[in-house]
Order: structure tokens, then sequence, then C-alpha cells
């Protein structure tokens, strides 16, 4: 007969080596080490942990961490210390139960403790609470290891009269030695100190004070002309502030001038906006967007911050471009700091979060949006910036066990959409100053112009030096020309923005290939055919083109036109057309243009308005009438011919006109800026203006206080 099964529980055995793994490996550099002992002193309710390096020189130099907190008594060590995970903390946070100082924990896994073992192999504690006897506990991991199993692991502990706590002061203090790292130089001495100090918020609204410090005693001048953070914020030429609570976004941006350039400072605030945010877009390990469609688009409300709470930021903002930065003062010091701590920071309750801003890290991905638009986008390079949570509010983002920044959750994607939302904010206020700056110290030129000029010169030098210049001179010659054609045309059968975005980001992608091909040596065959291919795509948007002539057309035609095309979009987002001129008694106005020309340009305004309408009256769709309105006539006395007024229910301009009409200037998220400048050429190119009148002279309702623009006609003769 077959024995019977024989059921046993076992337990878990963990060796007695895992504790001195969990240091090792969940922690991921000496500095991050020192962080959480310092974060375990901020938990305790220090006021000051004291940071010290004791001889560097010698084989066996030693660091020291002592505070000034609670302290732990022996039942704390027994019940809780010597506990690996033990919770006690996270439920202390939970429970939002607070400290003397009114703080919440921080630690909540309860392995932060064993951040000494990634600093040495012996560990000496000292101890005391308040009303206790003072402790004493050594470890030694290389006798620790040793053990088979961790419950063989017996740490030894003291209980004794104070010696170092003594009368009523209560702390810790821990001596590590052995250290894994021996060899400290004053270089690497001066970047713990960097990390070490910028554990607290520069700009922390918590009520106590916490100061952490590093002391060098055998060699205090390494420390010493240490640059000061605070001067050196103060010469960075833009500063820019945030902060969004329950969907109210406020924002403050100023522009403090740069020393020698006659530039005005400027100085911007909120306008009562909303933010608008772009989902996180998906990439690749190659930086492919992997995003399938359309990344949605949405307007900050309560949800936005549900789980994470108020979002506080603080941008200081640089110029490396050497016309600038050369004026700064110290700009080989400012270029080393923006190196090694350039980047967007994160603290919660004032204390810091790594590994954000930390070199490497670019987890709002600021160098790839850098490189997609160089002329608005910022870098990591450039920004010192900081952002500030609420721990008891965004419990929904979660600290890694590996202490190396949030669970990637859905909650953490809504934080870096809220931050990169206002750095969009940031961006536009900034390239209105930046142009400022790179007209005075750059040669005047056409930036659509260079932006394929300089490729196509690299290509022709690459094609000299192989000795193939005459050969593809031909293409080249009709990709220049059909390029120009296209750019002063700009697409005549009045296509998007998006679209003629893509035209010159199709142009200069297909002569950047060729320049490739041509450096890592492709035969002259393969070139051709790469060179036709360009030419074949430049021939299919020539086409476009080539239509529209002008011709005598009715107004009112036009109107009707756009609003047909429109309608369904309207409806759809609840917004009224008032439009007095497309009534059956009203006259019609003839003017000459193209007509194909003018509804792609009255399609980018309407686009325009249905955005900002919407931006504004974001939680309004179901109210009757609907807040959200577009307003639609024709006037015959604004200048020396007829005029398309248009006007909207947003929330206006908030630029100068030359500003709007710029390529590539937009306050949209994620826009492209080619909107009015598409229609203002069109203007031109049809004897027309874009003029921005007033709308007591346009006759414009009252209730439509938002943006007002016209499409000024040439009168018939």
């Amino acid at each position: 007969m077959p024995s019977p099964d024989n059921t046993i529980s076992l337990p878990f055995r963990p060796r007695a080596r895992i504790l001195q793994l969990l240091g090792d490996e969940l922690i991921g550099s000496p500095r991050l080490a020192v962080f959480e002992l310092v974060k375990n002193a901020y938990d305790a309710d220090a006021s000051e942990v004291k940071v010290s390096l004791l001889d560097v020189h010698s084989e066996n130099p030693k660091i020291r961490v002592k505070d000034d907190g609670t302290g732990m008594s022996l039942e704390t060590i027994r019940d809780i210390w010597l506990v690996p995970a033990h919770d006690h903390r996270g439920l202390q946070r939970k429970a939002r139960q607070r400290t003397a100082k009114a703080r919440l924990p921080l630690g909540e896994k309860g392995l932060g403790r064993f951040a000494v073992h990634k600093l040495g192999d012996r560990i000496r504690m000292v101890t005391r609470a308040s009303g206790k006897r003072e402790c004493f506990v050594e470890i030694d991991w290389r006798d620790m290891a040793g053990k088979a199993f961790l419950s063989d692991a017996n740490v030894k502990v003291i209980e004794r009269d104070p010696k170092i706590f003594k009368d009523d002061a209560t702390g810790t203090v821990i001596l590590i030695e052995d250290l894994k790292e021996k060899n400290w130089t004053r270089g690497e001495v001066r970047r713990l100190l960097r990390q070490i100090t910028s554990i607290t918020s520069p700009f922390s609204n918590v009520s106590d004070q916490f100061d952490a410090t590093l002391s060098v005693p055998d060699e205090p001048d390494w420390l010493r002309d240490v640059p000061d953070m605070g001067a050196l914020l103060e010469r960075a030429p833009w500063h820019f502030t945030f902060n969004l609570d329950e969907g109210i976004y406020d924002w403050n941006y100023e522009f403090r001038g740069v020393p020698g350039l006659k530039v005005e400072k400027r100085t911007a605030e909120s306008a009562g906006l909303p933010l608008e945010v772009v989902e996180s877009a998906v990439f690749d390990d190659f930086g492919t967007p992997i995003s399938s469609g359309r990344r949605k688009k949405k307007t900050a409300d309560a949800t936005t911050t549900a789980g994470i709470g108020p979002i506080r930021g603080e941008f200081f903002v640089f110029d490396r471009d050497r016309e600038v930065i050369g004026r700064l003062g110290d700009n080989k010091l400012i270029q080393s700091i923006l190196d090694e701590q350039g980047g967007v920071r994160v603290y919660r309750d004032g204390i810091r979060v790594y590994n954000y801003g930390e070199p490497g890290d670019d987890w709002l991905g600021l160098d790839l949006r850098r490189v997609n638009a160089p002329t608005r986008n910022i870098s990591r390079n450039i920004i010192l910036g900081y952002i500030e949570l609420n721990l008891e509010t965004s419990q929904a983002l979660i600290e890694k066990t590996n202490r190396e920044g949030f669970v990637e959750s859905v909650a953490y994607s809504r934080l870096r959409d809220v931050v990169l939302g206002a750095m969009a904010t940031f961006e536009i206020e900034r390239k209105l100053d930046k142009d400022r700056i790179r007209a005075l110290t750059q040669a005047k030129s056409d930036p659509d112009v260079d932006r394929l000029q300089k490729p196509m010169a690299e290509l022709r030098a690459g094609l000299k030096r192989h000795r193939l210049e005459n050969e593809f001179a031909p293409l080249l010659d009709k990709i220049e020309r059909d390029y120009n054609e296209m750019r002063e045309s700009m697409l005549r059968a009045g296509i998007s923005g998006t679209s003629l975005a893509l035209v010159f980001h199709e142009v200069e992608r297909g002569v950047r290939v060729l320049h490739n091909a041509l450096r890592e040596g492709s035969n002259p065959q393969q070139l051709e055919i790469q060179a036709r291919e360009l030419v074949r795509v430049l021939d299919g948007f020539s086409e476009l083109l080539r239509k529209g002539a002008k011709a005598r057309n009715s107004l009112k035609h036009l109107l009707r036109e756009a609003r047909n095309i429109n309608r369904v979009r309207f409806r759809l987002h609840n917004v009224r057309l008032v439009c007095p001129a497309l009534e059956d008694d009203a006259p019609d106005t003839e003017a000459v243009f193209s007509f194909g020309l003018m509804l792609g340009a009255m399609n980018n305004l309407i686009d325009n308005a249905l955005h900002w309408v919407q931006m504004r009256w974001a939680e309004d769709i179901s109210a009757k009438p609907s807040p959200r309105a577009i307003y639609l006539n024709i006037v015959d006395d604004l200048g020396s011919g007829p005029a398309i007024v248009m006007a909207d229910t947003g929330p206006g301009f908030q630029d100068l006109p030359e500003d709007l009409v710029r390529p590539f200037f937009t306050r949209r998220a994620e826009g492209m800026g080619l909107g009015l400048y598409y229609t203002n050429l069109v203007m031109q190119l049809n004897d027309g203006e874009l003029i921005f009148p007033n709308r007591v002279d346009a006759d414009i309702p009252d209730e439509f206080d938002g943006a007002v623009l016209g499409l000024q006609f040439k009168g018939i003769e």
C-alpha cells in the first residue's frame, strides 16, 4: 500500500547575510546611504544631524552621523530596530500620526536602517530616548555574515548610564568603520557635501528646523569656498514659480535681464487660465515614441492631483550661449554646477526624494524634448529646479524599495504631466525674451531658411570631399528650389499648420539622412536613390503649392463654408457660433483672394478659438446657453477695405501682435505655433492684412471678451 501523504509546515530560514544584502543591493550608492541615515534622523524629530568624515588619510577612515532626535530605548531596539521590514513608520503615516514637531514619517518599509551596511562592515551605535538609559549597539558584519542563519546572528546591546547623551539629552550617534570606500579626495568630499546640503528643500514651508551638515576635521580647507547656491541662483536670468492645487493653477515668471545686454527685464503672472496637460509619451529604449494615436490633452482639475496633493515648483534657468553666460560672471563655475546638478529635484515635506535631479536622471525627459524643439524647450543642463509635495496628501506616490524615485504608477505619470505642463508655460514666456536676446547677439537670419541651409551646406561639403559634387548638383539645386518655393507660398491649398511642420521636418530629415549616408560611405547609386526619394516627396508637396489662384469671391460664402466644415466640431464641444453676416437678410461683400487659401486660414483661426474657449470654460459644457462661443462677422468700415472680424469667449491674447504672428510661437501645450503665422502670410499673399482691432471699433458684442482679430482685405476699385 502507498504511504499516506506527509504534510508539514516549514518556515523560511533566511541566511544571516540577508541583512548585509539589504544594505548592499537596495541602496544604490554610498551617498544615498548617507541620505538614508539623515532621513532616519528626520523621522526621529531631530533638529540637526551632523555627518563627519574622520581620519580621511588613515587606512581606516570612519563616518559618524549624530543627531539630536528622540533616540531609542532598549524596547524600541529590540522590538522595532532589530526587526527588518517593521512597518511602524508606515502605520504612523497611514494613521496621519505626526511627531512632536508635526512631521509625518518619511520611512515606510523598515529597511532604511540597513543603509549603514552599504558604507562599512563595522557599526557602533549609541542612542538614548527621553527618560531612558543609554543603549550601546555593536555589529560586525564580517562576524554576522559567517553565521549560518539569521536566527543565529545575535546582536550585542548594552544598556548603561549615559556617557554620550548626558543630563536630559537624547539622540543617536552612529560610527561606521571598515569603510568600503577608503580613498576620499577633496572633490568626492565636496560632492558629498552638496548631496547632504541638498537634502532639505531650498523653499521648504515646514515650520520646524532641520539642518544637515558635513565636517572633515582633518581637512577643513576641503569644505571652504564652496559656492553659495543662493548667490548663484540670483544670477539666473530666468525665474519661474508655480502652484497647482485642486485644479487652480497659479504661476509667476521673471526675466531678470542679462548684464551688458539691452534687453528689458520682464515679469508675467497667471492670467486665470487653467493648466493644460498632455499625457506622457511612451518611448522605447532607443527614444522612439511607441504610444498609439494622438496623446490626450486635458485641463488639470481636482482629479489630476488626486493622491498627489498640491504641487509647487520653482525653476532657475540659465543660458549657455557664449554671448550670455560670459556676462553672468564665474561662467566656468556656473557651467560646472549645471553639469553636476542640473535638472529638477523632488521634495516631500521639505526632504528630498532621490534620485530625481541627480546626474544621469532625466525623469521629465527634458533632453529628448529639447531635441524635438531646440529653439523653445529647455534641457537639464540649464535648469536648477525644485518640486515640492506634501507627504500627507501624496500617499499615492510610493517610493521604490531601492530609494531611487517613485514607483511608476498612474499617479506618478500625472505628476510628470503636471510638471511638464508648467514647464511649457515657462518655456513659452522664456522664448519671448530669448528671441529678443538672439536678435541682439546673433546675425539677422531667417530661422526657417537656416534650418535647411546648414545641413545643405554640410551635405555639399561632404559631396565635394568625395568628388561627387557635380553629379549631385542638379538634384541638390532642385531640393533647395522646391523647399524655398514651398516656404514662400506657405501651402496655397490651405493645409493645416501641423502638416506644414511635417513638410519642413520631412525636408530636413531627408537632407540629414542623405548626409549621414554619405558620411558612412554609401556608394553613389544608393546616394542617388535617397536624393531622388527626397525630390519625390518635395514634388508631391509642390502640387499643393501651385493651387489657389486669386479671384473675386464672396465673403459671405467663405464664412458659410467655414461654418459648414466646422459644424460638427461646434456641436461636439458645445460651442455656439454667432455670425450675423450669415443671416438671410445680411448683405454680401466681395473681395479678391484665393478661396482655398483663405478657407485654410479661417479653419486655423476657428481651431485656435475652439481650443481656447474650452480652456477657459473647461467644466461648463452643459451650461445653457454655453459660455463657449465664437463670433464671426463682416465689417466694412475698419480700414481700406472689408474685413472679417472674429472674437471668442476665451482668455484673450496675452502677447504683442508681432509675437503672435512669429513662427513656432504658441501658448498651446505642445502646439506647433504656426496657425497665426500661416494666416498672416495668407493675408499678405492676398494683398491683405491680419489685424488686431479694438473691440469697440469692430462692434463686437460685450459677451465676447476674449481674443479679437480681423482679416482685412483690399477694397475693390
